[in-house]
């Protein structure tokens, strides 16, 4: 399923553009250093011009900086007028502290898009949340690290020539066969760090997205009955599984197909995509679309 070209052409990041990089979550480690690097001159290659926060790597143990400096970064991103695009490149467990900073009038307003995934779920969709604005799960770090040159491919095609290939993901029916709604969620462990809070998406009538990276078999059951408890499967149009990280490799038992029929239910509609989630070969989706899923 390929994005509208119309939507996708509201993302383009033409040749010549600033990109700005930030880390909402943990620092990077110095021992990253080189492969950020790496990053940048890829990006200066093709000629992209690229704005580093003064927070991408630790300072004092896994943090760059603090809640509010690392919020001030991304809202620096935002209000500078030169930057069109803003790709985190963190992932871990502290994005959550920038929330209660972050200025969301002006994210509505710049109408620039933020990509980032994992534990970049937590802002993503709060900013869905409280600005009504789509943003977009995707790690920029999969240039350097998928070997294989389709990552480099891919964003450049995106990005600057029009194309759809890193938005266009192949998926399979596990239950029922049609789903249509807006995009919610992201790694299943950050989604949740959100309950209870404003940021929170509404379930009604969604799309849930759901993918994870360590979490055994007996963790994801403990969310999905958080999710269950919540209310959402009342209320979602169908699930969208994405890669399960640990439990695809190490074929644990039950699958996270058979968690999700035990504790959602049989008469949902359940899509498997394997072209979302932490794999270097990871695609992008926009949290926040509206999307139809349709078994063919």
């Amino acid at each position: 399923m390929a994005f509208d070209m119309e939507d996708l052409l509201n993302m383009i990041l033409e040749k010549g553009s600033t990109i700005a990089l930030v880390a909402c979550s943990n620092g990077q480690s110095r021992a990253n250093d080189t492969k950020i690097n790496s990053l940048i001159e890829y990006l200066e290659e093709n000629s992209y011009k690229v704005k580093c926060s003064d927070f991408l790597y630790e300072k004092d143990s896994y943090f760059s900086g603090t809640g509010v400096e690392r919020a001030m970064a991304l809202m620096d991103a935002y209000k500078d007028e030169n930057v069109s695009g803003i790709f985190d490149i963190s992932g871990g467990d502290i994005a959550n502290e920038v929330l209660d900073y972050l200025d969301y009038e002006i994210i509505k307003n710049s109408k620039k898009p933020f990509f980032g995934y994992s534990d970049l779920t937590t802002v993503i969709n709060a900013i869905y949340t409280m600005t009504g604005e789509n943003a977009y799960l995707y790690q920029i770090k999969n240039l350097i690290y998928d070997e294989t040159g389709n990552q480099k491919r891919d964003f450049i095609e995106t990005f600057s020539e029009e194309k759809d290939n890193l938005a266009d993901i192949s998926y399979y029916f596990i239950q029922e066969t049609y789903m249509e709604g807006e995009i919610i969620g992201g790694n299943i462990r950050c989604f949740l760090k959100l309950a209870g809070t404003k940021y929170m998406p509404d379930f009604e009538g969604k799309i849930l997205l759901l993918e994870a990276l360590n979490s055994s078999s007996a963790q994801v059951m403990t969310y999905l009955c958080q999710l269950k408890q919540l209310g959402a499967f009342e209320k979602i149009n169908g699930i969208l599984l994405g890669t399960f990280t640990k439990l695809d490799s190490e074929i644990f038992i039950p699958s996270v197909e058979e968690l999700i029929q035990k504790v959602a239910g049989n008469d949902i509609p359940v899509a498997r995509t394997m072209d979302i989630g932490h794999g270097s070969d990871a695609k992008l989706i926009e949290i926040g679309k509206h999307m139809k899923f349709q078994k063919l």
